[in-house]
């Protein structure tokens, strides 16, 4: 089998290619943009068969260039919710990902790409239905307008198009991504910085650290883009997350206390840790205010009904093993 994948020094996408290398898949053509050199780190290890500059891959790949390809693993986008820049984003995320979907099923390559759970915005209800889609940024909205293209596409698709809404995905090989990088992330440093971590305090009806997002792992994300690679008949735009939303105060517990077992010590409560002040709260902040998302949680329904009943681990034990690999490269 040879395979794409596009933002392939990315979190996601690396770790998808660490995921096709383990199941035998090695012809791997891994695409990015490596103007920021560090992140050939998280290709280490890893098995490529070439690489080209994204700036390349998309017209060379319309052309044919590259030969007989099996599918199209595409992760490479702009995931700054922060970025203002509403040329920049459909320039990065909507216009290649466009000119991808073409290419693709003129070769009859299959696709699979990464949405986001950044096109529901400001929705109670996260199904994959058009009138619960709210975008509060051009990243989510860059995203959505994809998506309804897709969703034109699907019913005279020669080949699988399948779209994943990512959730909060935290793990490994994400150190490149600055703010954006994951809460446990962020946290695990801070920890290591100042022996605390903060949360947000109380915001949106929410108490201090209570606001709830639906925390995913990168290896579960892997493992269902890989399940949809085994199931080719299985097409859609489906949500990607764990399906059960937690409050950053799991988050920050789970944290606090694998880096305390690291060191030999017990674990603590919540109640416990704030009481030290170890975990702490600051006020909201105004930037973000109307703009922040208080409560997502993926409906799994579209993704069980295609067959996958791929199992997630939780926020505890998904950061505890998180912890453990941040300490083994430590």
């Amino acid at each position: 089998m040879r395979v794409v994948v596009t933002g392939a020094a990315g979190m996601i996408g690396s770790n998808l290619v660490h995921g096709l290398n383990a199941i035998g898949v090695d012809d791997v053509i891994a695409v990015d943009d490596l103007s920021d050199g560090a992140k050939f780190k998280n290709l280490v290890g890893a098995t490529i068969s070439d690489y080209f500059d994204r700036r390349d891959f998309y017209a060379r790949f319309a052309a044919g260039e590259l030969g007989a390809i099996d599918c199209v693993f595409h992760e490479g986008a702009c995931s700054d919710t922060m970025e203002h820049d509403g040329r920049l984003m459909l320039d990065l995320n909507y216009r290649p990902s466009k000119t991808l979907l073409d290419a693709c099923q003129a070769q009859g390559v299959r696709l699979l790409y990464a949405s986001s759970a950044a096109t529901y915005g400001g929705s109670t209800a996260f199904r994959e239905e058009p009138d619960l889609e709210r975008p509060l940024n051009v990243y989510g909205w860059s995203k959505l307008v994809f998506d309804q293209v897709v969703r034109r596409a699907l019913p005279t698709a020669k080949t699988q198009i399948a779209g994943f809404r990512y959730f909060n995905v935290y793990g490994p090989r994400e150190q490149h991504k600055g703010r954006m990088a994951s809460v446990a992330f962020h946290q695990f440093n801070e920890w290591q910085a100042t022996g605390r971590v903060k949360l947000f305090g109380e915001y949106g009806g929410y108490a201090a650290g209570e606001q709830r997002r639906d925390f995913v792992a990168v290896s579960d994300v892997v493992a269902v883009n890989l399940w949809f690679l085994e199931h080719p008949e299985a097409s859609g735009i489906f949500n990607l997350g764990s399906g059960r939303a937690q409050p950053f105060n799991d988050v920050a517990l789970a944290v606090v206390n694998a880096c305390r077992a690291q060191a030999g010590e017990a674990a603590l409560p919540l109640e416990a840790l704030v009481g030290a002040g170890v975990i702490d709260y600051i006020d909201f902040p105004p930037a973000l205010v109307g703009k922040y998302q208080c409560f997502t949680e993926a409906d799994l329904g579209r993704l069980r009904a295609v067959g996958c009943e791929h199992s997630f681990v939780d926020v505890a034990g998904g950061v505890a093993a998180y912890g453990a690999w941040l300490q083994s490269q430590a």
